[in-house]
């Protein structure tokens, strides 16, 4: 009975990948993402896909055709084309592509990956009690959204600041944003560089400086980059965190958190220039 049961869930998600593959293949068997078109023994003029070998995860008896429409899919969920799993260059019919190959460690990685989304969706059916047809199926798009390594544009953001400077984190962020800004694959709302502005405030203020500023070019009425600036600032200069203040105050004049803040600041300026010390 359970072996039954892994077979169904199995085929439930081969079908669903299937039918949303065929759903963004565009009619008439024709290129979907520049993959190659639909062969596998077919008639018709162009390449023809071979007979696939060395299936592991998916059934050993599928064609060609049944398996192109997946691996598009796949290419689509990336952001990638075949050459980031397989030996192979076009086109499809290259007589030195080696499909069957498990040479890359892409192939590899993905075999587990596929694995872990049959596992996920076995158990959502099991558990939640309802069966395939009415539950939200975890697909390759579900977390990759076309980018090869899904990570939030956060961490990616901290971790170019942090080795290669907070100007290259910049040069990334308006590359990224370039390429996937409206597609899925990065968060570039507000948040996103706030959230490592105040990650990188107390050991890296200059780096969070620069981010804030940055973030602040697309958000120029976001009152929260403009006090992450001042507490970053005010690690060097309190006078320029004060006039940093005084801009979000004018933006939101009732702010208690920015009142506070400007306060406190102000008194500590205000009793150095009474002592006359130096900053």
């Amino acid at each position: 009975m359970q072996r039954y049961s892994v077979v169904s869930a199995l085929i439930g998600v081969l079908l669903v990948t299937v039918m949303i593959s065929a759903q963004q293949a565009p009619a008439g068997g024709g290129r979907a993402g520049g993959a190659a078109p639909q062969g596998g023994g077919g008639r018709g003029g162009g390449p023809q896909v071979p007979t696939p070998k060395n299936l592991q995860f998916f059934p050993k008896d599928m064609t060609g055709q049944q398996i192109l429409p997946i691996m598009q899919n796949f290419n689509a969920a990336l952001g990638v084309n075949c050459t980031y799993c397989h030996n192979s260059e076009p086109p499809v019919d290259n007589p030195k592509n080696d499909f069957a190959s498990d040479e890359k460690e892409t192939k590899k990685k993905a075999r587990v990956m596929l694995a872990l989304a049959r596992d996920v969706n076995m158990k959502l059916q099991s558990e939640m009690g309802k069966p395939a047809n009415q539950l939200t199926n975890v697909q390759c798009v579900t977390c990759h959204r076309g980018v090869a390594i899904p990570r939030p544009l956060t961490d990616i953001l901290l971790q170019t600041a942090l080795r290669q400077g907070p100007e290259a984190a910049v040069t990334q962020y308006r590359d990224l944003r370039e390429r996937h800004y409206g597609r899925g694959a990065y968060d570039f709302g507000e948040e996103t560089i706030l959230n490592a502005v105040r990650r990188l405030s107390a050991a890296r203020p200059e780096a969070a400086i620069t981010l804030a500023q940055l973030n602040l070019e697309f958000f120029p009425k976001s009152v929260n980059s403009l006090v992450a600036l001042a507490i970053a600032q005010s690690r060097d200069s309190e006078e320029t965190a004060v006039a940093t203040l005084k801009r979000a105050l004018e933006i939101d004049p009732d702010n208690g958190e920015i009142k506070g803040r400007l306060f406190q600041l102000e008194e500590v300026v205000a009793r150095r220039n009474r002592q006359g010390a130096p900053r």
